[in-house]
């Protein structure tokens, strides 16, 4: 009897929690685009760097270039490439004036990394308001700039942006669909609550005073990755922190196409979420184990426990808040087929990331 009640106890203290966290997450799913009652016409540098991007810079500069706003640059970092990535942007200059190419010259004696591109990029810039993608990226709209640098205030300094992927008809395809959702879920909310602690770099902006005021990269320059959450948890505070969610907000990108290529890319985000201030690993941290936890203890709860009625009731609310945020929230952000597929998404996902998350303990290789 005693651990009958146990394990009804610990299957309801998780599903409250989670309910507690899907709460919070509501803040963003109901949350609405705000009207600026004039149009943003603050100048801007749009800056993306590329190593042996050829193809997309080709593909994709001149789509930024063309972005409907009246003043704007965009500057782009050729950093150390093999390619013709160079020659390329070169050849765009010609067309595009608003475009400047900031070449990082290749250094056989030292690891310098895109987060060193990036700094010469800022330092090229003409205009204090930055706008950073990446080289992959193109823009949901013609109306990209000025939707992200509406939010921009006196007080508002840093911007959070959405980054989706394209959508292919394939399983790894939903699992990128669903974490990427799930991810922006979590960063919209807590900055909407006053705690940012991350931002994607394929869609943020940010003043350039800022990046300076926290002397840029320089505490992690060392760690390959984090060129975005890092610097969302030094400089993003609850007073200069904005979000921009909308759809002609967007950018877009080309997902990875298979399981192995996205486990990498999800080993970097975890050698990053390690320098992450203590109460962030906490909250999140707390929230990763719970969710494993609900259905492992659902299944014991309903195989050992009598209390059946009690135990679907707390997972039922549990279940109907998670369907509550995933709905509107992909009302704003897009990839509507996960919603068919959510309790599966959830389990397998956290398999696959808790894969990940153990190379990265034993991974040290850092790359671009």
């Amino acid at each position: 009897m005693l651990l009958e009640q146990i394990l009804l106890y610990f299957f309801i203290a998780v599903s409250s929690l989670l309910a507690l966290y899907y709460l919070i997450f509501l803040r963003f799913a109901f949350t609405r685009k705000k009207e600026t009652a004039h149009k943003i016409e603050t100048p801007v540098s749009v800056i993306v760097v590329g190593r042996n991007e050829a193809e997309n810079f080709k593909k994709n500069l001149a789509i930024l270039c063309e972005q409907d706003y009246p003043n704007f640059e965009v500057i782009a970092v050729n950093d150390q490439s093999l390619d013709e990535s160079k020659d390329i942007i070169e050849e765009l200059q010609k067309k595009y004036s608003n475009l400047k190419l900031v070449d990082v010259a290749i250094n056989d004696r030292f690891w310098l990394g895109k987060k060193y591109g990036l700094t010469l990029g800022i330092k090229a810039a003409s205009n204090d308001h930055l706008l950073l993608t990446d080289a992959d990226c193109i823009p949901n709209s013609p109306d990209w700039i000025s939707e992200m640098v509406s939010a921009y205030s006196t007080k508002k300094t840093l911007v959070l942006g959405y980054g989706k992927y394209e959508l292919h008809n394939s399983l790894v395809n939903l699992f990128i669909q669903f974490e990427t959702v799930h991810t922006a879920i979590q960063y919209f909310s807590w900055a909407l609550v006053g705690m940012p602690y991350m931002g994607v770099g394929r869609n943020i902006a940010y003043n350039r005073q800022l990046f300076f005021e926290k002397k840029g990269f320089v505490s992690h320059m060392h760690i390959a990755s984090g060129d975005d959450d890092l610097f969302v948890q030094e400089a993003g505070t609850r007073k200069n922190t904005a979000v921009v969610f909308h759809k002609e907000s967007h950018t877009v990108s080309e997902p990875k196409k298979n399981l192995g290529d996205w486990l990498k890319q999800k080993q970097r985000h975890y050698k990053t979420s390690k320098y992450y201030k203590p109460g962030h690993k906490f909250v999140l941290g707390l929230y990763g184990i719970m969710q494993p936890l609900f259905y492992i203890s659902l299944v014991l709860a309903l195989v050992f426990t009598p209390y059946w009625e009690m135990v679907l009731i707390a997972a039922g609310i549990k279940v109907f808040l998670q369907y509550l945020v995933f709905v509107f929230s992909t009302l704003k952000l897009g990839s509507y087929r996960i919603l068919w597929f959510l309790p599966l998404l959830e389990i397998l996902t956290w398999c696959f990331q808790l894969y990940a998350l153990t190379l990265s303990k034993v991974n040290k290789k850092q790359r671009w």
